[in-house]
């Protein structure tokens, strides 16, 4: 996701540091007081107090009067993002049947920043066990750099692009397996760029691999990826190009008239 350049007299400085300290929260920091705020948001204390405080009054953060954490009234951004943007309506339909057709999990991913969010998703149970340890679910977020649709997604951008998010961050190992170093990540994304497919193995959590292809409208931009996750037990990675490949392209190019 790439955003809109904004005049310096447009921006609403409150607004911007409101909604970083509100991003602040995630999984490795669930409650926060007003220094951990304060330092996540890059911020002072006083002003990162003052928008937790706010937040709390307006519902979107609950307090002990020390600490802070979300609230439920958080999803209703979220929500409002799935009932009312195109992409998710569109896909589900799309990914329920797959999953219907395969009994395994499908999911519509998009970039935003270093990560990818999944944006819909129609999951199964194999035996009543779940897959993902991690439990993946709507808006779970996913690092670009280890994820089939992370790679499909970043192989769309121009070079320029790609230098620059390469330059913003270190890439971080999750596993035995994960591609941490620039020239290999490269390597691999001109390999899915070539392909127009990316087959990620245990590179994001071990014993899960994943198969994505691009999501493009008609005039070709890539807007998100499509994936299917399944574990090496079930599936061999021979399989899942032979078997879960053409399914996963005959649904990018169904839903590339709709974009």
């Amino acid at each position: 996701m790439t955003t809109t350049p904004i005049a310096a007299d447009d921006l609403i400085a409150g607004l911007a540091k409101g909604l970083a300290v509100l991003e602040s929260f995630d999984t490795e920091r669930q409650r926060l007081n007003a220094t951990m705020a304060a330092e996540r948001a890059g911020i002072t204390r006083t002003a990162a107090r003052r928008h937790l405080l706010t937040l709390a009054h307006l519902g979107y953060l609950e307090t002990d009067g020390s600490h802070f954490w979300l609230a439920p009234k958080v999803l209703r951004l979220s929500g409002c993002y799935l009932a009312s943007a195109r992409l998710p309506r569109i896909a589900q339909p799309v990914l329920h049947r797959l999953a219907a057709q395969t009994g395994l999990s499908f999911s519509c991913v998009v970039r935003d920043g270093h990560e990818v969010v999944i944006v819909a998703r129609s999951a199964t149970h194999e035996r009543a066990q779940r897959l993902l340890a991690h439990g993946l679910h709507l808006g779970s977020r996913l690092p670009a750099h280890a994820t089939s649709t992370g790679r499909v997604l970043l192989a769309a951008l121009s070079p320029p692009e790609l230098t620059q998010w390469l330059a913003s961050r270190e890439l971080p190992r999750l596993t035995a397996h994960t591609i941490t170093d620039e020239p290999g990540l490269r390597s691999l994304l001109d390999e899915a760029r070539r392909q127009d497919y990316c087959l990620a193995l245990e590179e994001h959590e071990l014993a899960v691999q994943a198969l994505a292809v691009p999501l493009r409208n008609m005039t070709g931009q890539t807007l998100a990826a499509l994936n299917i996750v399944t574990s090496p037990q079930r599936m061999s990675p021979a399989a899942m190009l032979a078997e879960l490949l053409p399914l996963l392209q005959e649904a990018a190019r169904e839903l590339r008239p709709l974009l």
